[in-house]
């Protein structure tokens, strides 16, 4: 192998894996389009911004980050499980809950073995089994937008270690209910875990599970984020809750210090303004009902949702590339499903009113 030659270095699987497509910043928006303003309603953000709570903590911890800040998140995790009520034995803290995908695919999953996800779901579920040299099984979701449960369970073989739930949904916000959950659970092969990623849970209207009953069993991870309904997305922090014994094996998996100090003391004063939570649990919900109103009177065909941004598919058989382009000349940022697999499909989240206004002008103009 000469030096400048790494195909013999690279694996096969690694070389196959396309990279991760995030959101376009309003940064580069802007400068693209010659804007001095935008509306960006494509990555699921809080549009009301964090808790000043939490914008207070992250001010008065800068003074210490020349110091290596607590490895274990005690005391966010001790906060987690006193609002939660799970033992905090059972809960890490993570950068994102990509982490905790990534350390779940790398040390659970490896060749010979399988991950079971809904297509499309959040991408760095396949991205990361691909990654840890295991096969990717995708069920294509429902004409409704949901997960075809009967399928899933259908192809829940022993080899399968790993079942990717995103609940709500992403792209589309489709919703499983307690009873739902359970019997996939006891559907799925003895050795298998189910990976429950709630990043937009706390947004559904929606009854949830008996989380304590499931947790104890052992065979389910909880994965929850501070990036949405806490409005701390730059952060990137996580949480996620398991069964005690499995918390200390994926322990000695993640990196030290994987949470930096001022997201641990953002999360934490985040996690008690339960003001600035209803705050933006009004705004969400208004904003999805006015969306799921005006939306099919352009001509789209909307899913429903219980997160915080709905899936729609275009009119008159418009790709969703072209459209999301146009409307980025209008300063308006939706996001294009076609990576998803849906090439007709938009992912629109909840806004302010000022934002939608924008986003219903913008529309009105593009469709002409």
């Amino acid at each position: 192998m000469t030096k400048n030659n790494l195909d013999g270095l690279i694996p096969k699987h690694i070389k196959e894996l396309a990279g991760y497509q995030p959101g376009q910043l309003i940064e580069d928006v802007l400068e693209e389009m010659g804007l001095k303003s935008a509306v960006k309603l494509a990555s699921n953000e809080n549009a009301l911004g964090p808790s000043p709570l939490a914008l207070q903590a992250v001010r008065e911890a800068l003074g210490g980050i020349f110091r290596y800040g607590d490895a274990d998140s005690r005391r966010l995790r001790e906060a987690i499980g006193a609002k939660l009520g799970h033992p905090v034995e059972g809960i890490l803290a993570g950068n994102g809950s990509s982490e905790f995908i990534l350390v779940l695919a790398h040390s659970l999953l490896g060749p010979g073995l399988a991950a079971l996800m809904s297509r499309p779901s959040f991408t760095l579920n396949a991205k990361n089994t691909q990654a840890a040299g295991a096969k990717v099984i995708e069920v294509p979701i429902t004409a409704q937008g949901g997960h075809d449960l009967a399928k899933i369970k259908a192809l829940a073989q022993p080899w399968v270690s790993l079942v990717f739930i995103d609940n709500p949904l992403n792209p589309s916000g489709a919703y499983l209910g307690p009873e739902e959950i359970e019997d996939l659970l006891a559907a799925l092969p003895e050795r298998a875990l189910l990976v429950l990623d709630e990043a937009y849970v706390d947004f559904a209207r929606a009854p949830r599970p008996d989380y304590a009953k499931l947790l104890s069993g052992g065979r389910l991870v909880v994965l929850r984020t501070f990036s949405k309904i806490m409005g701390l997305a730059g952060l990137r922090a996580a949480y996620a809750l398991m069964e005690p014994q499995l918390a200390r094996e994926l322990n000695k998996v993640r990196q030290p210090f994987n949470l930096n100090s001022l997201a641990q003391a953002g999360a934490l004063a985040a996690l008690s303004d339960q003001e600035h939570i209803d705050k933006t649990l009004e705004m969400t919900w208004s904003a999805l009902d006015l969306l799921n109103k005006k939306l099919p009177e352009f001509g789209f065909k909307v899913y429903l949702s219980q997160a915080n941004f709905l899936m729609a598919q275009l009119p008159n058989g418009l790709l969703a590339d072209d459209f999301t382009k146009k409307m980025l000349k209008e300063g308006v940022i939706i996001r294009s499903l076609s990576s998803f697999g849906l090439s007709d499909h938009v992912r629109i989240n909840a806004g302010l009113d000022f934002e939608l206004f924008e986003l219903f002008k913008a529309i009105e103009k593009c469709l002409k």
